[in-house]
């Protein structure tokens, strides 16, 4: 007889968790009611963050940043007043900086820039000069300087076009 009236209880069961209608009772309830009465700090307490935080890929995440987005949404200015160039300007280890300069070639660059500049001068005022002797020749010979010699006739009018 046991048997039969959990038989029973079971079927009424049943039926009335078949005819209830479970969406129109959601659509009545007021959630924010609901969740303005649960107290959420217990449950929160009883997570275990660390195990939550060991179980996080950082490597995935970081992978789905786009950089380029994040970096067009800094503020350079704004970070470089933050700078203190003193700072970092006393950090410097001149010493060794000196130490790993080579100063002979600076100072071989810089000398042969300078040569190679007093060389074309020296190079343009001897054409000056070459030119003021080629019109006194002129003179003594009593012709006319028709000016420098240059190249061929079809040359020059190549290098005109």
């Amino acid at each position: 007889m046991e048997a039969t009236a959990q038989v029973i209880a079971e079927r009424v069961i049943t039926l009335v968790v078949d005819a209830v209608d479970l969406n129109a009772i959601l659509a009545r309830i007021d959630l924010n009611a609901v969740l303005r009465r649960v107290d959420i700090e217990e449950p929160i307490d009883r997570v275990d963050l660390n195990g939550l935080l060991d179980r996080v890929d950082v490597n995935q995440i970081v992978q789905q940043v786009d950089v380029n987005e994040v970096i067009a949404k800094v503020d350079l200015d704004a970070v470089l007043d933050r700078i203190d160039m003193n700072a970092i300007a006393q950090r410097i280890d001149v010493e060794a900086l000196v130490e790993q300069t080579d100063l002979g070639a600076v100072i071989a660059r810089s000398s042969s820039g300078i040569a190679s500049d007093m060389f074309d001068a020296v190079r343009s005022r001897t054409v000056g000069i070459d030119e003021a002797i080629a019109r006194w020749v002129a003179r003594l010979r009593r012709r006319p300087y028709t000016g420098p010699p240059g190249p061929p006739a079809g040359l020059r009018a190549a290098a005109r076009s």
